[in-house]
């Protein structure tokens, strides 16, 4: 059973020295929570604990850890030290870490390395960045169709300890293409004479090396499989993409939407970790472009300011009414911005998505609309105008908002953007113009501002 190592309890081990209670200490706790102790170690300390992990769990807390911590690690490693510790990684592990590294220390590392794991990580580091071939791992147990259940589980028990993951098989013919897949399970639960080829599913669901990565895990997640493979153009078995590697990508691709959504420019480091300048520089940007079409609002103010002056009590419903419009706006947004995220709504879905938007304005517009009339008749007895005035803007103004809000993101994926860009500060922006513009048209529709 794995145990909770404190970070006190591991400081005062290495100040006695007891390398021996350290190392049963370390072999009790989780690589994860490893990882995380080693991250709130000073630089002698973390190389020190390091050393004193077996060299499989050494493996497992390496690529659990910040890359600047790989880095330190790497320069105070000796050759043989970082021959042992890329030997041991999985294949995609070893692609993050190289992908985060400076090129002198990348360098190093695959100097390190054997031939063959030298050439497998360079021919991974080939693909595109967020392409399903960046994230695959080489490791994977394949059968062949003619064996009997006897024989694969034998061959599982020779080769499963280099393989990632040993709970899906995949069978493949003698040019490595994909013919069918089969579980553990389904072999364990056969006859020792069945043929894999009787108990294969023929009919697999794949992913393609140039393949968007958010693309491969929404299949991943969709039909909850534990590893997805994936095939080269000639329908050969290259990799697959394991359920922990989703994950990894789910997460960073919601950190990245956050991020946006919030308006700033993402950021791959955590947030403790990153200087106070690089946060300023992700986040001026956006500033600086929210504050120039802020001024738009200004301009359109300007326009009316003679409606100001003829009737003063005009002003003290704006806030309400950009406020209102802008929070409307965000709710459409955020809810078709997940949507996409998650496969749901797709861009053949623009007129659907448009029509309930719609829909969904008019009710919620004409119960604010209703409420606040209510709410000015009683306030301001005798300014029926006015209050119907206030209630028509509003009326408007959340529908235009909520359309506006709906239709935006996929617009922007129409256009190849980022829907998350089409989030709360932006809309926030378009829609407080529009919601003055309405304003003060009806305004001077309905009443004696000349």
């Amino acid at each position: 059973m794995k145990q909770n190592l404190t970070l006190e309890a591991l400081r005062q081990l290495l100040e006695r020295r007891d390398m021996c209670a350290l190392r049963d200490a370390l072999t009790q706790t989780h690589p994860a929570d490893l990882a995380e102790l080693l991250d709130e170690l000073d630089r002698p300390e973390m190389l020190a604990v390091f050393r004193a992990l077996p060299k499989e769990l050494a493996a497992e807390v390496f690529s659990d850890l910040p890359p600047e911590d790989q880095q330190a690690l790497i320069q105070a490693a000796t050759d043989q030290e970082l021959s042992a510790i890329v030997e041991e990684l999985w294949v995609d592990d070893a692609v993050d870490l190289l992908e985060e590294l400076p090129a002198g220390v990348v360098k190093r590392v695959l100097q390190a390395a054997r031939p063959d794991t030298r050439q497998l990580i360079n021919q991974f580091l080939h693909y595109p960045e967020n392409s399903v071939g960046s994230i695959m791992t080489a490791e994977f147990t394949d059968l062949k169709r003619d064996m009997t259940v006897a024989q694969a589980i034998a061959h599982i028990r020779r080769t499963g300890a280099d393989s990632e993951s040993i709970y899906t098989c995949y069978v493949t013919d003698a040019a490595r293409r994909l013919e069918g897949v089969v579980t553990i399970r389904e072999l364990l639960l056969a006859g020792d004479q069945a043929l894999v080829a009787d108990l294969m599913e023929r009919d697999v669901i794949t992913a393609g090396t140039g393949e968007d990565r958010e693309a491969a895990v929404a299949r991943l997640m969709k039909y909850d499989f534990l590893s997805l493979p994936v095939v080269d153009r000639e329908g050969r078995l290259v990799g697959i993409v394991t359920v922990d590697d989703g994950m990894d990508v789910l997460e960073e691709e919601a950190t990245e939407d956050f991020e946006k959504m919030a308006a700033m420019a993402p950021s791959e480091k955590p947030y403790l970790k990153t200087g106070v300048f690089t946060l300023a520089r992700h986040r001026i940007v956006w500033l600086l472009v929210l504050m120039v079409s802020g001024m738009i609002t200004g301009g359109i103010l300007g326009r009316y300011e003679a409606a100001f002056s003829a009737m003063p009590l005009l002003v003290t419903f704006i806030p309400m009414l950009t406020d209102t419009g802008g929070n409307a706006g965000s709710q459409s947004s955020t809810l078709v911005i997940r949507g996409m995220a998650v496969g749901e709504i797709r861009l053949r879905d623009f007129a659907r998505v448009f029509w309930k938007e719609l829909r969904v304005s008019m009710l919620v517009g004409a119960a604010l609309s209703a409420v606040n009339y209510v709410r000015l008749i009683l306030t301001y007895p005798g300014q029926t105008a006015t209050a119907l005035t206030v209630a028509a803007a509003l009326f408007v103004t959340v529908l235009l908002a909520k359309t506006v809000g709906g239709v935006l993101p996929m617009a922007a994926k129409f256009f190849k953007a980022d829907p998350a860009i089409m989030a709360a500060p932006l809309i926030t922006t378009i829609v407080d113009a529009i919601s003055l513009v309405v304003y003060f048209n009806i305004a001077s529709a309905l009443l004696p501002l000349a």
